[in-house]
């Protein structure tokens, strides 16, 4: 597999279950991790509710994948987004996939890419179920990258009280510090020191869908600084490549 920034990966987009309003924040997200060198999206577009998708696709170059919904109650976009999965993944083209999602249906589907070697990142709302963010290997809440763009607004912009809650900070509550504390354990030396990358990314197989911006906190550093009780933060400098390093430990 590539390094992480060189993945090639697949963007298939499920427009029945996110919004569009934050289509570029997602996309800059996504490029965190590698170049979308596929990028679908997929719904009945002679729907009024999907219409506001389409200034978004032009601006993006996001291909449409028109499927329309034959019978009541049934989500076709589930069907055809699987189907072209399953196309590209065969295709070998890719070294991931990143499903922009809210709907459990996709679980399967994430656990068979990841059974074939695949790099799995989802996006979705909070109110994503969690068997379909354990499925992935990353999963990062579209109201994180809400929150992470308010402040590139204007001023005269207003929040209603429910995008205000959508966008609530995260407490730190006693399961976030054990899962903190249980991976530097993990991975301490003799004198108790972990490096924080290696327990950043060990915290993410634990808890895919963790993120230290759902705490208010762009870093894990900086979490792990808020919180002087438990964690002692150092930063030491590699005598041999000169290059300084963070590590953290657990204070008795």
């Amino acid at each position: 597999m590539n390094e992480k920034n060189e993945l090639n990966l697949a963007v298939l987009i499920d427009a029945d279950n996110v919004p569009y309003s934050n289509i570029k924040g997602m996309l800059d997200e996504i490029a965190k991790f590698g170049i979308p060198s596929i990028k679908r999206i997929y719904g009945d577009w002679t729907k009024t509710t999907v219409s506001g998708w389409k200034p978004a696709l032009l601006e993006h170059a996001i291909t449409p994948v028109q499927q329309y919904s034959y019978t009541t109650g049934k989500n076709a976009t589930d069907s055809a987004m699987i189907i072209d999965a399953m196309d590209i993944l065969h295709s070998q083209k890719v070294d991931g996939f990143c499903l922009v999602s809210s709907d459990s249906d996709f679980t399967r589907l994430a656990t068979r890419l990841r059974e074939s070697g695949m790099q799995v990142i989802g996006i979705g709302e909070k109110k994503t179920p969690p068997p379909f963010i354990a499925a992935c290997d990353k999963f990062i809440y579209i109201e994180i990258i809400v929150a992470q763009d308010a402040p590139k607004k204007t001023a005269k912009t207003s929040t209603s009280p429910a995008a205000a809650a959508k966008t609530r900070i995260d407490p730190i509550d006693r399961k976030i510090i054990k899962l903190l504390k249980t991976s530097v354990e993990d991975l301490a030396d003799d004198d108790g020191w972990a490096a924080l990358s290696a327990v950043g990314a060990l915290i993410n197989k634990k808890k895919p869908d963790f993120d230290p911006r759902n705490y208010g906190f762009q870093k894990l550093s900086l979490l792990l600084k808020s919180l002087k009780k438990q964690f002692e933060v150092a930063e030491k400098e590699d005598e041999k490549s000169q290059t300084k390093h963070i590590y953290v430990k657990i204070k008795k």
